[in-house]
Order: structure tokens, then C-alpha cells, then sequence
């Protein structure tokens, strides 16, 4: 894939890059690793006053960067603003918390004593240079999560960006040097995927963390697994949103449209598979549906927009082959389900209902506007259906009933659980999943600690 500005709203190439050469990656690679000798010494306060720098600017910034981003990568305009000050909020929760969440750990007294020392505690360290492989549907949020507590641990980042938002990446790297953290601090690699193997077999790299495909993640698990160095991976999800009849019907299916068609569909924690407990199917399919057909598709840079395009030719090809299979099985099309003519990747927003486990679309991710409706009979069903996917990231629940919340907290295969409401991340709250939506945490202090060398401080009688 060439290294290319390419407006997904027309199809039109803006720019396009030369990806670096081996002696400018060896130059940032020696770079990183001298940079760390010396930021890895710095005062926390140091950091956290470049880091609130990094958020002002940002801040700034927001309505042009949120225009680079909609160009590269379609999300409506108004969603771009919005990243951008969620990433600018991230950046100010780590400067403030970073200190204390690694402070030094003591263990109990009774503890020292018996292991024979005089005092004893536990350090976080920063690992060195992290490698970031990052996605394009956010492009700011997915490498501030990473880079912000990774740069106040102490350790300096390299970005391996999407090849389709190389603005963006290019931003980012920018947005640090402006903010005052030294240039090794965090370099943006213009690179294809092809060179990610060889850079993780550097020594010079310690620790690498992938957003993506589980293909992505599998190439980088493996060879970071050879090389024995630490990964954090959050792969794909194909989160199910659960309706039981205690629930805010209506509430319901009015927060089911934001949560399915946010980021024009393309977001791992977007609810995706819909599901109903018979007694309220009917309602609740009514008006999501109406909902989905409600919603405004057209130019993301327009204020009014509420779905844009897809973010590639081959992401909208993908995802008609979900919805087309689907139908061919015998699933029905309750709204959209048909490409639009005219420029641009767009696909409307679309529900489908009968799906049984044969279909793609029931086992795949369908990263886009598609949403798909089950039927639960009873909590267990619901429960059943809800699990039955390679996928854990989060989850989506809505009921009144207290016994009810805390068989779906207990049961549910998801790296989060959201009552009466959709998922959101949150800096203060830890980010994963389980199965194949990957391992490991971002955000919180689950977050910062991932990249830390976790040392126990022994001194003797």
C-alpha cells in the first residue's frame, strides 16, 4: 500500500510519500535509543509540564488537525473535533496521575521481615524504545492512549502509522517536538507494513504495541515472541449490545444507533451484533431501524453530516461481501444494504436480521455502518449468543433488574461491560480484551505499567 493522502469522500490522491530509507531509519532507531538514556532520568514534573504542553497545542490545533483527519480517513468533522479534545483530556490525566500511579510500592512489614530484610520495595522503570503500530479509524486517539503514558513512564515511542494517514502521523510527531520533548522522544517511521518485522528484531526496541487486524497482531505476536519482548495487543471486536424488557426500550435503540454507526462503523468498540429478548424484539427492531434510516450520510467536512465513507475501496468491498453473504443465506435486509452511486466509499446504514451461526457475518467483524439482530428468548440465550464469537473486547447491557447486571458481569466473555449505556473509552479506565481481540490493558494504570520494568528493591539486614 503506497504511503498516500487519499480523500475516501472522492477517491482523489492528495499527497503522497516516500517511505524512509534504511539509513534514515537506522539514524532514528540510534536516535531513540541514545534519547532514552537520558529522558528515562527525568523528573516527573519535567515530563508532565512538556506532556500539558503537548495538550495546549493540540487544543490549538483541533479544528485544523480535525480537517486532516476527515480528508485522510472520512470520519465526519464533527467526531474529528472531538478526538482531538479527547486526546488533549488524555494527555492531562496522565501528566497529573503518572507520578502516583508509579509510585514506589511498599510491601507489608510483616512481609520484609520474613523475607529477611531490613526494607524492601517495588520501582517502576521505563523499558526503553516502544514500537507503536497504529490503525487509521482514530488516528490521533489510538497513538496519544500509547503514547502518553508511555512518555510519562519515561520510555520514548516510534510510530508505525497507517499508510493512509501519513498528515497525521507526521502531526504527531511534529505536536511533541513543538511541545519541548527532544526529538528522540517520539519519531513517526513513514514506512510500509513490510518493515515492521525488521524493526522489532532490533534489539534497540524493547516492547511493541499493535492496534489492528488480527493478522496485524499474529505478525507482530509472533516475532515479538521469538525475540522475547513485550507485547500489548488490541485486535479486533464484534461487541454484542443487549436488550432485556426491563430496559429503556427507547433509550435503548436511540444510544444502539450512535453505538453501531460511530466512526461510520469502522471502531472495534462499536456494538455490532444487537440482542433482543423476545418480549421487547419487535419494538426495539422497530426503532433502531428507523433510526439507522434517519441518519445523515454524506460529505464528512459538512457540519450536518452524521455518516461519511468508508475509510478504503477494499473496507466498503469487504463489507458487502458480509452483508451480500448474509442475504444469500437467507438473513433479511431491514434498511440499506445496497451501494450508493455517485463518488466516494460510502454504504448506508444497514440492519440485518435472521442471522444464524453459519453466516460470515455472525463468526467476522463487520467494520462498517452494519448492524445485526438476534433474538433471545430468555438471560441465558442472550448470554449464549453474546459469547458465541472469536472476539471479547466489550460489551453493551441494558436492564433494570440488579440480578441481571450481575450474571452478564459474571458471564460475559469481554474485556469491559457497559450498563445502560454504550461503550466509551476512558484514561481513567482500563482498555482491552479477551480471545482474539487481543491481551494487555491501555489507559489507566493498568496502562502505564504495561511498558515497565516491574523491580523488586531488596536491601538486607
Amino acid at each position: 500500500m503506497p504511503i498516500a493522502t487519499v480523500n475516501p469522500a472522492n477517491g482523489e490522491t492528495l499527497k503522497t510519500y516516500e517511505a524512509m530509507d534504511e539509513e534514515e531509519l537506522e539514524r532514528r532507531l540510534r536516535l531513540a535509543e541514545a534519547t532514552f538514556r537520558t529522558y528515562r532520568t527525568t523528573a516527573f514534573a519535567d515530563r508532565a509540564r512538556l506532556l500539558n504542553r503537548a495538550a495546549d497545542l493540540l487544543d490549538e490545533d483541533g479544528a485544523e488537525i480535525a480537517r486532516v483527519m476527515t480528508t485522510e480517513m472520512g470520519k465526519p468533522v464533527k467526531q474529528a473535533r472531538a478526538e482531538a479534545v479527547k486526546c488533549a483530556k488524555a494527555m492531562r490525566w496522565y501528566a497529573e496521575h503518572a507520578a502516583e500511579l508509579l509510585a514506589d510500592e511498599r510491601p507489608a512489614e510483616s512481609d520484609v521481615k520474613d523475607s529477611g530484610a531490613s526494607h524492601a520495595l517495588v520501582r517502576y522503570r521505563p523499558l526503553g524504545p516502544v514500537l507503536a503500530v497504529m490503525p487509521w479509524n482514530f488516528p490521533l486517539w489510538q497513538v496519544v492512549r500509547f503514547a502518553a503514558p508511555a512518555l510519562m513512564a519515561g520510555n520514548v515511542g516510534l510510530l508505525k502509522h497507517a499508510s493512509n494517514v501519513p498528515q497525521t502521523a507526521l502531526y504527531l510527531e511534529d505536536l511533541f517536538h513543538r511541545a519541548g520533548f527532544t526529538e528522540g522522544c517520539f519519531q513517526t517511521l513513514l514506512i510500509g507494513s513490510g518493515a515492521v518485522d525488521e524493526i522489532l528484531r532490533d534489539e534497540r526496541i524493547r516492547a511493541a504495541t499493535l492496534t489492528g487486524s488480527e493478522p496485524a497482531g499474529r505478525a507482530v505476536a509472533s516475532t515479538a515472541g521469538e525475540m522475547v519482548k513485550k507485547t500489548v495487543l488490541e485486535l479486533g471486536g464484534s461487541d454484542p449490545f443487549v436488550v432485556m424488557p426491563s430496559a429503556d426500550v427507547d433509550r435503548a435503540a436511540e444510544v444502539a444507533v450512535t453505538a453501531r454507526v460511530q466512526n461510520n462503523g469502522q471502531s472495534c468498540i462499536a456494538a455490532k451484533r444487537f440482542i433482543v429478548h423476545s418480549d421487547v424484539y419487535d419494538r426495539f427492531a422497530e426503532r433502531f431501524t428507523e433510526g439507522m434510516k434517519a441518519l445523515k450520510v454524506g460529505d464528512p467536512l459538512e457540519e450536518e453530516t452524521e455518516v461519511g465513507p468508508l475509510a478504503s475501496e477494499r473496507g466498503r468491498a469487504d463489507l458487502e461481501e458480509l452483508v451480500d453473504d448474509a442475504r444469500r443465506s437467507g438473513a433479511t435486509v431491514l434498511c440499506g444494504g445496497e451501494r450508493p452511486d455517485g463518488p466516494g466509499w460510502y454504504y448506508p446504514p444497514t440492519v440485518i436480521a435472521g442471522i444464524d451461526r453459519e453466516m460470515r457475518i455472525h463468526r467476522e467483524e463487520a467494520f462498517g455502518p452494519v448492524a445485526t439482530l438476534y433474538r433471545a428468548a430468555d438471560l441465558d440465550e442472550a448470554v449464549l449468543i453474546a459469547n458465541d464469537s472469536p472476539f471479547g473486547l466489550s460489551s453493551n447491557v441494558w436492564t433494570r433488574e440488579a440480578a441481571e447486571v450481575d450474571r452478564f458481569v459474571r458471564d460475559l466473555e469481554a474485556g469491559g461491560v457497559y450498563v445502560n449505556g454504550m461503550t466509551a473509552s476512558h484514561p481513567a479506565f482500563p482498555f482491552g480484551g479477551v480471545k482474539r481481540s487481543g491481551y494487555g490493558r491501555e489507559l489507566s494504570g493498568h496502562g502505564i505499567r504495561e511498558f515497565c520494568n516491574i523491580t523488586t528493591v531488596w536491601h538486607g539486614a
